[in-house]
């Protein structure tokens, strides 16, 4: 047996958790798109063989967003490292501060609390924000978060601790569970998403509308991500999940 396939037989005997919400017509998504439309196209008792068509907007559900999708001249989908699909996960827990806090944003002060308590962020890291904000995924009100005025109230990244991340640790990629890297309240302030446009201008990626990351523990586990391999995509739906201790 090589090493890879103990590996293998190593990891099937750890727990897996599934990070991405199953897609459908009835999820949450980002009000400038439509949600999912499908098609059946071939049915098993008339043609044979089973088979759909869907028209789905890149950026819908749990996904990856590739640096193109903001950055002008950096990567498209398919020319991201397959290597960069399998990372060490660090996952900063802040769902108590959330649940009293909507417009909660991740500082830098968070990161360096975080690094007290669990050692110093590795570099080439995935590091995901868990603000438990998946538990409102049935609830769009809930989820959306808008006051009488229109205005979104929502949890993200400050711009700070996004390049605290990417100057000072180096980490590969980022993740979290809301629609947006930045906090509502800072993409209205700042008249747009300068977290996330200063994120992929790194030529780095995210995966947002993660799950479960309330389950996964701050150190020591692993994330996977299927990335499809589509030609000039600026992200697309994917299967994200964490293999982490028994």
């Amino acid at each position: 047996m090589s090493k890879i396939t103990e590996s293998i037989a190593f990891l099937q005997q750890q727990k897996w958790i599934d990070l991405t919400h199953t897609v459908s017509a009835e999820i949450p998504y980002f009000q400038s798109f439509r949600p999912l439309t499908e098609e059946t196209l071939c049915t098993l008792e008339a043609d044979g063989f089973f088979a759909k068509e869907y028209h789905v907007v890149t950026q819908y559900g749990t996904h990856i967003d590739a640096p193109i999708h903001f950055a002008a001249g950096k990567d498209h989908l398919e020319q991201l490292d397959m290597q960069q699909f399998i990372l060490p996960l660090v996952v900063i827990h802040k769902e108590d501060e959330v649940a009293e806090n909507p417009d909660y944003c991740v500082s830098v002060e968070d990161i360096e609390a975080f690094e007290k308590e669990h050692g110093e962020i590795a570099a080439g890291s995935f590091v995901a924000f868990a603000s438990g904000w998946s538990k409102h995924w049935h609830d769009h009100d809930a989820y959306y978060n808008l006051d009488e005025a229109g205005q979104a109230h929502t949890p993200g990244w400050s711009l700070d601790a996004l390049k605290f991340l990417h100057e000072k640790r180096n980490v590969t990629a980022i993740g979290h569970e809301t629609l947006d890297t930045d906090t509502a309240m800072d993409c209205t302030k700042n008249n747009g998403l300068i977290g996330e446009l200063y994120w992929l201008s790194q030529n780095k990626f995210q995966v947002e509308v993660l799950t479960n990351l309330t389950e996964v523990p701050a150190t020591g586990g692993a994330i996977f991500l299927g990335v499809p391999k589509v030609k000039g995509a600026p992200g697309f739906t994917i299967r994200a999940f964490a293999i982490v201790p028994e």
